[in-house]
């Protein structure tokens, strides 16, 4: 199936691990132009190298932290003189740490706004002007579940990404006649390095192992198993692309069922 994503300019944050990083090489391999972005140098220096050797797109690759605005419109500006266009931004990042709510400082809550909601917001500014010019885009967030369904000890999460939805409504609604389609991708539990911490926390706090934890999460999912960051990519690209050109304003699950609503 040609998703047209070929030729396209796209950029994926925090790309140098998990789901983030399957996601570029999902682009990739739909012949796609990609830049990445992490605040690991190295990390992310590897993951680009190899994407480009096994694919042999087009990649290129800055560290980024996505909380400093300047930054964030300083790699978007080179993006768009290295492309030519910018078509895709996925927008990503890692979660806040797992903590209690009386165990949290208000300096902490400040870094989950802006690691979580307000890097949102600078890439989105940085790259809709781009898109607007083409009358064509694809923004995709990540956030989580937890945007659904509260997860327990991610009260930071629970609650800073549910503003990451409200945000990507709002976009959808007011972008929509420029061509730029806007929707967010909650993955449930994805085999990720997030997905270790969590694991190490609840382990920790019950007095067991991580694979118990992990057997526990698998046994309360419908599909009986974690998901993987590739089923993730896989969503992102199919929603960033002519396939998917009537849905926008979207949060779209991706739990094996994991959610209980309706």
């Amino acid at each position: 199936m040609d998703l047209g994503l070929k030729g396209r300019g796209v950029i994926v944050a925090a790309s140098s691990q998990g789901i983030g990083l399957a996601t570029a090489q999902a682009f990739a391999r739909e012949g796609a132009q990609v830049a990445m972005c992490a605040r690991t140098e190295k990390t992310l220096r590897e993951a680009a190298d190899k994407i480009h050797s096994e694919t042999g797109a087009e990649v290129y690759a800055e560290p980024l932290d996505v909380t400093e605005a300047p930054a964030v419109q300083r790699f978007i500006d080179q993006v768009a003189k290295r492309f030519g266009r910018i078509d895709v931004c996925v927008t990503n990042a890692g979660g806040p740490p797992a903590k209690n709510f009386l165990s949290l400082a208000a300096d902490e809550w400040r870094k989950a706004v802006d690691l979580n909601f307000l890097s949102v917001i600078y890439l989105a500014k940085a790259v809709i002007p781009h898109m607007q010019r083409h009358r064509w885009g694809r923004i995709v967030t990540i956030t989580s579940l937890s945007v659904k369904q509260p997860v327990p000890e991610l009260i930071m999460s629970n609650s800073v990404r549910s503003a990451v939805v409200g945000l990507v409504k709002s976009l959808s609604n007011e972008f929509g006649k420029d061509g730029i389609l806007v929707n967010n991708v909650a993955p449930g539990y994805t085999a990720t390095e997030r997905l270790q911490e969590l694991a190490g926390v609840r382990a920790l706090a019950a007095g067991t192992s991580e694979e118990e934890i992990y057997n526990r999460w698998a046994a309360e999912i419908p599909a009986r198993r974690l998901g993987n960051p590739e089923e993730i990519a896989d969503l992102i690209v199919w929603l960033s692309s002519e396939r998917a050109s009537y849905i926008t304003g979207q949060t779209i699950l991706a739990d094996g069922g994991t959610y209980r609503g309706v």
